[in-house]
C-alpha cells in the first residue's frame, strides 16, 4: 500500500530525524513540504528527495508562529493540491537544572515543541476537516516525556503536553476521519549524539557501521531510518484505525505505551487524612509509588570504554 498522490508537511525536516520521515514519505509515493529553520539545509533536502524521483518544495521558517503554520498549509495545497499527512517533528533543545533554567530557556522550547504542534495541527485540520477526505496527524513525542530527564524541565514538558493533545485530538477528529498519533522515537541523532551511554551506538552509525545488537534489541536504540517506516505507515489507509495511540519505535523495538492508569485504589470511609495516611501509607500505598526517569541495564564491557 503506497502513498501515490498523498500530500505531506514535515517540520523540522532539513536534517536527522526530520529528515529521515520526510524521505521515506517521498520514497514511498508522497509529495513533500520540507520545513526547517535553516535554508541550507532545507534545500539540500529537497534536492536529495527530487535526486530520487520524489517530489518536495522548500518552506523555510520557524514553527510555533500561526504565520508559519498557514504558510505550510497553503504551499502544500498551492503546490501539490491537497494535504493529507503532517508530522510535526521540529524541536529545539535548553537544557538546564529547574534552578538554572531562564524563562529564556523554558519559553523557546515550549515555543516551538508544544506551541508549534499545536499551531501547525490547528490549521492542518481546518483544511481537512473542509477538504472532508480525512488525514493523519502525527507527532513527536519522547521518552522524556514519559518518565522525566535530569535537566530537562522544558523539554519534558513539551513532550508531555504534546501526548496530552494528541489523546484529545484524537477524540475530536475521529468524526472527520482524522487520526492523531504520538511517535516516540529512540535513534542516534545530534541530541543523543553527547550522551555518553550511546556513545558506542553514535560512532558506528556515524562510521556507517551496524549499530550494535545490544542497542538495537535491548535499548531499541537504532538509525533515523528504523523510525521512519512507523512514520510512513502511520501515514498511510493501512493505519486508519489507529489513532491516540502512543507508539515508541527505535532500532529494533516497537512500543505502544500505555495511557496513564491508576497503580492503586484504596477507599477509607469518612476519607483520607492526615493522621489516617501517616498510618497507612507505608503499609498500603508505598509498594505503588511510580519510578521516575529512565533504568538503563549495565553497558556489556565492550561498550563501556567509548561511554567514559
Amino acid at each position: 500500500m503506497s502513498l501515490d498522490g498523498k500530500v505531506a508537511i514535515v517540520t523540522g525536516s532539513g536534517r536527522g530525524l526530520g529528515l529521515a520521515y520526510a524521505q521515506e514519505l517521498a520514497r514511498r509515493g508522497a509529495s513533500v513540504v520540507v520545513n526547517d529553520v535553516d535554508a541550507e539545509s532545507t534545500a539540500a533536502a529537497v534536492a536529495a528527495i527530487e535526486a530520487s524521483g520524489g517530489r518536495a518544495v522548500a518552506v523555510v521558517a520557524p514553527v510555533g508562529p500561526t504565520e508559519t503554520a498557514k504558510e505550510l498549509v497553503s504551499t502544500a495545497v498551492g503546490q501539490f493540491g491537497r494535504l493529507d499527512i503532517l508530522v510535526t517533528n521540529a524541536g529545539v533543545l535548553r537544557d538546564t537544572v529547574l534552578w538554572k533554567m531562564s524563562d529564556d530557556d523554558f519559553d523557546t522550547v515550549i515555543t516551538v515543541h508544544l506551541r508549534g504542534t499545536f499551531t501547525t495541527v490547528r490549521e492542518a485540520v481546518r483544511h481537512m476537516r473542509q477538504a472532508g477526505e480525512g488525514g493523519r496527524i502525527i507527532c513527536v513525542g519522547s521518552p522524556t516525556g514519559q518518565r522525566g530527564t535530569f535537566g530537562q524541565t522544558n523539554y519534558a514538558a513539551a513532550k508531555a503536553g504534546i501526548v496530552g493533545m494528541v489523546r484529545t485530538w484524537a477524540l475530536e477528529l475521529e468524526r472527520a476521519g482524522i487520526t492523531a498519533n504520538t511517535v516516540v522515537p529512540v535513534a542516534a541523532t545530534a541530541m543523543t549524539a553527547t550522551v555518553p551511554y550511546f556513545a558506542a551506538a553514535v560512532r558506528a552509525e556515524a562510521s556507517g557501521e551496524p549499530v550494535p545488537a545490544f542497542f538495537r534489541h535491548e535499548l531499541g536504540f537504532g538509525t533515523a531510518d528504523d523510525v521512519a517506516g512507523l512514520v510512513a505507515f502511520l501515514g498511510s489507509d493501512a493505519a486508519a484505525s489507529v489513532t491516540g495511540q502512543v507508539i515508541g519505535v527505535g532500532g529494533d523495538r516497537l512500543q505502544i505505551w500505555t495511557h496513564p492508569e491508576a497503580a492503586l485504589t484504596a477507599h477509607r470511609e469518612g476519607g483520607w487524612t492526615y493522621d489516617a495516611l501517616v498510618e497507612a501509607w507505608p503499609t498500603t500505598f508505598a509498594g505503588a509509588a511510580q519510578s521516575v526517569g529512565e533504568r538503563f541495564p549495565q553497558l556489556p564491557e565492550e561498550f563501556a570504554s567509548a561511554a567514559s
